[in-house]
């Protein structure tokens, strides 16, 4: 805890102008912090992306295509450095009952938006991530067990970003979210 305070006061003194970091001068480290949270009606069409700067970091829903979702975003420090997120490219739309979207290769999600039910339309939001003027890769992919739809909640490990998600059927049927992990 002591390291994460330290890295954020030195983030802040260096946004501030105080003091200079340099990459050498930083501990080589990812520090993960819990950010934005927003819940939307699933149905609703509401698009949903994270503020500047913050990554999804997973979801969770419960009921059936009337019920909440909420999408959990974060920021991520790389070396002593916030980690800067491009802006978002949007996917085509996809049936929801029979999705699949993983991001390009070395890229987060950032955003989701899902309108109607099961045979309604989902897109993503995805998006690079760069610190210290080098784009960030991602390493160590995982996808999480199935579970059912309408009682999912995925949220991503340490150093982890959400990066894809699969759903098939109904709210009664199985999602599985998929995590990187920030490569050292």
């Amino acid at each position: 805890m002591a390291r994460r305070a330290g890295a954020l006061v030195g983030v802040g003194l260096a946004c501030a102008g105080l003091v200079t970091v340099t990459a050498a001068e930083a501990a080589a480290e990812t520090i993960v912090i819990d950010g934005y949270t927003q819940t939307v009606v699933e149905s609703s069409g509401t698009p949903v992306l994270c503020p500047a700067n913050q990554v999804l970091l997973g979801q969770s829903h419960s009921g059936d295509e009337n019920g909440s979702t909420t999408y959990y975003c974060g920021l991520l420090l790389i070396d002593g450095q916030m980690a800067q997120v491009s802006a978002p490219t949007w996917s085509t739309d996809q049936r929801e009952s029979n999705s699949f979207f993983t991001a390009p290769a070395d890229q987060v999600l950032v955003g989701r938006q899902h309108t109607g039910d099961e045979n309604g339309s989902t897109r993503y939001a995805t998006a690079t991530l760069s610190a210290w003027g080098r784009t960030v890769e991602l390493a160590s992919y995982r996808w999480t067990p199935a579970q059912r739809e309408s009682g999912s909640y995925a949220k991503a490990g340490d150093y982890e970003v959400m990066v894809g998600r699969q759903h098939s059927g109904d709210e009664t049927g199985q999602t599985r979210y998929q995590f990187a992990r920030i490569a050292d």
